[in-house]
């Protein structure tokens, strides 16, 4: 298994899995430039991070959440993505609230010049992305009220939650009044995957 990351990007959730995973894996930084050239083109040609590759894929696969499911499943005796079907579904009701309503609206913030040309307009998509996700965050500090993971055991949707709350952190959003989820990332800091996937991309 070799994981291609961006450095403090949604990889970095991939990069977290493939340590709870136990398994020996590589992984190789790609900056910003590299991704638009045509040797990493060749393996996404989005020109996005992640990139993985392993023997049991016949292509490079990307998508974040496509590859935390791949690694989960390769490997299930870590249980990253539940014991049975209702397991599996609520890890993945978690992922993609992360995936596709949480990190969206962080791109809104972060990439508004793609989405929007005059000041007045990035100004108010960004502060309307900040409201969405204060709403979302929310959700999550409610579902972590009385548990320490999302569905009760760690999973990758919790590694997932961590680089959100990254993200919330650099964009400066309010976070004080979520209690549960502000104790869930002070463990996952902790946690020696966590670490020693932070340290590998320069991030500890």
């Amino acid at each position: 298994m070799k994981l291609y990351y961006l450095q403090g990007s949604c990889s970095l959730a991939v990069h977290i899995t493939l340590e709870w995973s136990g398994q020996p894996y590589q992984s190789q930084a790609v900056s910003r430039e590299e991704l638009k050239q045509p040797a990493y083109l060749a393996l996404n040609p989005l020109g996005s991070a992640p990139a993985f590759t392993d023997d049991g894929l016949p292509t490079p696969l990307t998508q974040s959440t496509a590859i935390l499911q791949y690694v989960a499943e390769k490997h299930p005796e870590a249980n990253l993505l539940g014991e049975n079907l209702a397991q599996r579904a609520e890890t993945r009701r978690w992922l993609g609230l992360l995936n596709a309503d949480v990190h969206r609206h962080v791109s809104l913030i972060f990439g508004v010049a793609g989405y929007a040309q005059s000041e007045a307009l990035q100004q108010e998509l960004q502060k309307n992305a900040k409201l969405k996700l204060h709403n979302f965050f929310a959700v999550l500090n409610q579902q972590l009220a009385d548990k320490d993971y999302l569905t009760g055991t760690r999973s990758i949707a919790d590694a997932y939650l961590f680089v959100a709350m990254r993200w919330a952190h650099r964009a400066q959003l309010d976070m004080s009044s979520f209690n549960a989820l502000n104790a869930f990332f002070e463990r996952m800091q902790q946690n020696p995957g966590v670490q020693a996937a932070l340290k590998a991309e320069g991030l500890l």
